[in-house]
């Protein structure tokens, strides 16, 4: 039995990430595009673009230039558009609407195939844990 520590952690989240990596090149689409489409349908699909690229930024960790060139991959790709009133805002298109909720469902699936068979009061221990521990590294940063 493995015990927890950074190690462990981060051979699940490249594991889990290069799998998922492969769903999304299979889509079409890299992380970073993901993870825009996914907080921009979680806002209802329109938001400001500079709050999108602050949420990118935080979630990622990733210097505020990526987002905003992950943003502008998006639109590049017809998946995104700028809103009027000066392009301060970003919605999504029908087509990336359509790519994200077929994301949402690859997502669902391969969570249930990694996730499906382990019990559920150890991944509501391992959530708290892991919730715990990204707080005090986002305090660190933050100090």
């Amino acid at each position: 039995m493995s015990v927890l520590n950074g190690q462990v952690i981060g051979q699940a989240h490249h594991a889990t990430r290069a799998v998922l990596e492969r769903e999304l090149t299979g889509l079409g689409i890299t992380f970073h595009q993901s993870v825009a489409l996914n907080l921009l349908a979680a806002e209802g699909g329109a938001a400001p673009r500079a709050e999108l690229a602050r949420r990118i930024t935080a979630a990622l960790k990733v210097p505020e230039a990526a987002a905003l060139a992950a943003l502008d991959d998006t639109v590049a790709a017809g998946l995104l558009r700028a809103l009027p009133a000066g392009g301060a805002g970003l919605a999504l298109t029908d087509a990336g609407r359509a790519r994200q909720q077929h994301l949402a469902g690859v997502v669902a699936a391969l969570t249930a195939r990694l996730y499906g068979d382990i019990d559920p009061d150890d991944l509501a221990v391992a959530g708290r844990v892991l919730t715990l521990i990204r707080q005090r590294a986002d305090a660190e940063l933050a100090g």
